[in-house]
């Protein structure tokens, strides 16, 4: 069985928990959307924001850090590049390596809108069940023409159950590769390959797994969905959220 990992859904009576999911994923798009051309200080209150909520959801945040922390170097990778290649104010120079002060700048923007977007997402999929995405996309979807709304949201569901597999199972593939001392091996392009291949081969075989079991099962694009409806909460946090993002984006 699977680790429980900060990729899953946390069952919990927070308000978060309680809102509707559509209100939930509109605000999701809106926050992605409205970090994207936030500034400095308009990220920092999302991110405040986000500690906030955290708290609500009885998430740890060291478990989340230690979740993402390679995504955390790839940030640390955008941010160091973004450093060195902006032209501007010298801040530090050593041979032909310069630092400046609007790469630093552009660097913290970049990673920080990428670091928002995803600690975000990850609080919408802790608070959400995969059954309420799926019942959410298919009402949001539906007035849309041309677009298979039900097969979209299975696929949007089984990517969010699929999501903690993956963490798991490359936790699980990391252990073996260290325990077998791939660790003493200094080039990286090995060390990568020896990882990602029989990553790669167990996730593709977890979802050949999951095919054969929903076909065992007669699985069938029309199933009986969640109730949703929209309370008193929901017409509040909505607004709310919608006027954050304005004050954000001009800040």
């Amino acid at each position: 069985m699977a680790e429980l990992t900060a990729f899953g859904y946390r069952s919990g009576r927070s308000l978060l928990h309680r809102l509707d999911p559509r209100t939930k994923l509109i605000s999701l798009i809106l926050i992605s959307i409205g970090s994207l051309g936030a500034g400095i200080s308009g990220l920092a209150i999302l991110l405040l924001l986000f500690g906030a909520a955290l708290r609500t959801v009885h998430l740890s945040l060291s478990a989340i850090i230690r979740e993402i922390r390679y995504f955390l170097f790839l940030l640390a990778v955008v941010f160091l590049t973004r450093a060195l290649s902006a032209p501007g104010t010298p801040v530090w120079s050593v041979w032909d390596v310069t630092v400046t002060r609007e790469g630093i700048y552009e660097g913290l923007l970049v990673s920080g809108r990428l670091l928002v977007v995803v600690l975000w997402g990850l609080l919408f999929v802790a608070v959400t069940r995969p059954s309420e995405v799926r019942a959410t996309i298919i009402r949001l979807l539906g007035p849309v023409p041309l677009i298979p709304e039900k097969r979209v949201a299975t696929m949007f569901s089984l990517l969010v159950r699929f999501i903690p597999v993956i963490a798991h199972q490359a936790r699980e593939t990391g252990e073996a590769q260290r325990s077998r001392g791939i660790e003493a091996r200094r080039n990286p392009v090995f060390r990568l390959t020896v990882f990602a291949v029989p990553l790669m081969r167990r996730i593709f075989q977890d979802a050949d797994e999951l095919v054969i079991a929903m076909e065992a099962r007669c699985y069938s694009e029309d199933r009986t969905g969640p109730d949703l409806s929209w309370r008193r909460r929901d017409r509040i946090a909505l607004p709310a959220v919608a006027v954050l993002i304005l004050v954000i984006r001009f800040l």
